[in-house]
């Protein structure tokens, strides 16, 4: 995808889930919108690099906009819905081998016989493919990214969820976004949330397919360039 015109500014800190305080190239400090509503472990450090949008927006009651920050492994995604649409320009572009030639049938379609929504529905003509997604930007070590950066009930719900997508006879995914351009390889966290780690497991053992996308970003472009390896340990 092609970016909007960023201005580079310094991250003082970030608070209240939806706030960060920034420093432009001349020394103003400004309030923004944060649009991540987790831990973003290791992406908040005061004195980060960082790159803001700007919106003209009237309606908006801040105009400018938290985009990416630069950490020790990386520039990283800020804005976490951004992953779906990463996701879906490289399945439309065959970057995901187990999924060429698919075609989107519907996002955020309804989990049969459930209250929740999954991300998308995809389908060739021979079978469909129910996907979760998860924004993954946590960098732990020598190119290993971790997800979850903290307890996520609802991550494991989903796999629950997708466990039972496989075993009404559907495809199922678990699709991990690096959202951090230093990640080559994603794991699962177990001290973080060993719920999720468990949940995990079983839907692996149950069929459940989980691929890894990472991600390009030269601050004009972005995309979830190239396929990469998740491993569970």
């Amino acid at each position: 995808m092609e970016l909007p015109e960023l201005e580079e500014v310094l991250l003082i800190r970030r608070y209240k889930r939806f706030l960060a305080d920034i420093e432009t190239s001349d020394g103003r400090k400004e309030t923004i919108y944060c649009p991540n509503t987790g831990a973003m472990t290791d992406c908040d450090k005061p004195n980060s690099r960082a790159w803001i949008s700007f919106s003209d927006n009237p309606r908006r009651k801040y105009s400018k906009t938290l985009e990416f920050v630069e950490t020790k492994g990386g520039i990283v995604g800020i804005r976490s819905a951004l992953a779906n649409q990463l996701v879906e320009e490289a399945i439309s572009n065959n970057v995901l081998r187990s999924l060429k030639n698919f075609r989107l049938v519907k996002a955020e379609p309804k989990i049969p016989r459930e209250a929740g929504r999954f991300d998308f529905l995809y389908a060739d003509q021979y079978q469909s493919i129910f996907i979760e997604v998860k924004s993954v930007t946590w960098l732990l070590d020598k190119g290993v990214g971790v997800f979850p950066d903290t307890i996520s009930e609802r991550a494991s719900r989903h796999l629950y969820s997708l466990c039972k997508i496989k075993d009404q006879g559907s495809r199922a995914m678990l699709l991990f976004c690096s959202q951090n351009t230093g990640i080559t390889e994603i794991t699962a966290a177990t001290e973080t949330d060993l719920n999720f780690f468990n949940a995990l497991e079983m839907a692996i053992d149950k069929g459940v397919e989980v691929r890894g996308l990472g991600c390009s970003n030269d601050l004009r472009s972005y995309s979830a360039a190239q396929e990469i390896p998740f491993k569970l340990t």
